[in-house]
């Protein structure tokens, strides 16, 4: 199995979604996403330096983060297939996805959450945040997720945290930044940080349909029904050939 998989992959699933857990935290944040619902899977994929990996150091560069995923992806993108990416990871999520067509594959979609678009960024306000303030924002996910943050843990994760948002600080969005797939942006509406109109720009990097869910930034980890069904109807609109018609609020 890949190490870039926290579990083992389905031998045949109708589709597969790679979810992949935002700057500074590892694959433990998926821990309440289902593993299959609909014959589609959703498989977390574990990045370089956390978690069973932490031994790994991080590529030098968001790109080479992105290619090196994709060598370890690529046996499993034989069915219908997505990516799933908040807040940092959405601009990874975006840079795999982009680089898979290039090479000839054909993702079902791409889903973003919480960020704005690559020829946007960077953005956010952990980019100015010193040493304490990114480790309260560490002890905060291990909270979202049910668990208690560990001092040593925290402050590993914190290194981690540093490492992603240099990678997306140094990342150049490309020129052209247009997908073939669709892409679904969700915004939460008590996330002030990233309004709706701070994601608009992602209609720019290809077909691109908005929906708001309820929640605050990291409400994704609870794994709301409307973010799952969304992203299932996604899916299968390759499977079944037609648009789908997900949960949610359009814009």
């Amino acid at each position: 199995m890949s190490v870039w998989l926290q579990r083992r992959p389905a031998a045949a699933p109708a589709g597969r979604v790679f979810c992949i857990p935002q700057a500074g935290s590892g694959t433990t944040v998926f821990d309440n996403w289902p593993a299959e619902r609909a014959g589609v899977e959703f498989l977390p994929v574990e990045l370089p330096g956390r978690l069973s990996r932490f031994t790994e150091a991080p590529p030098d560069t968001l790109e080479d983060l992105a290619a090196a995923m994709i060598d370890g992806l690529e046996p499993y993108l034989r069915v219908p297939f997505a990516f799933f990416g908040h807040c940092w990871s959405a601009i990874l999520a975006y840079e795999v996805t982009r680089r898979l067509e290039r090479a000839g594959h054909e993702p079902a979609r791409l889903f973003v959450s919480s960020e704005v678009p690559p020829q946007a960024g960077p953005a956010g306000r952990m980019l100015d945040m010193d040493a304490d303030e990114l480790a309260a924002e560490v002890a905060a996910t291990v909270r979202d997720i049910g668990r208690k943050p560990h001092p040593e843990l925290v402050d590993l994760y914190v290194r981690i945290l540093r490492s992603d948002i240099e990678l997306r600080r140094n990342y150049q969005a490309p020129e052209p930044i247009r997908l073939s797939c669709p892409i679904t942006v969700f915004g939460w509406r008590d996330d002030p940080e990233y309004p709706p109109g701070s994601l608009a720009g992602w209609a720019e990097c290809g077909n691109a349909t908005f929906i708001q869910l309820p929640g605050r930034h990291n409400e994704f980890n609870a794994a709301p029904a409307d973010l799952i069904d969304t992203i299932l109807a996604g899916v299968r609109e390759r499977l079944l050939g037609r648009e789908p018609r997900p949960e949610g609020n359009h814009r």
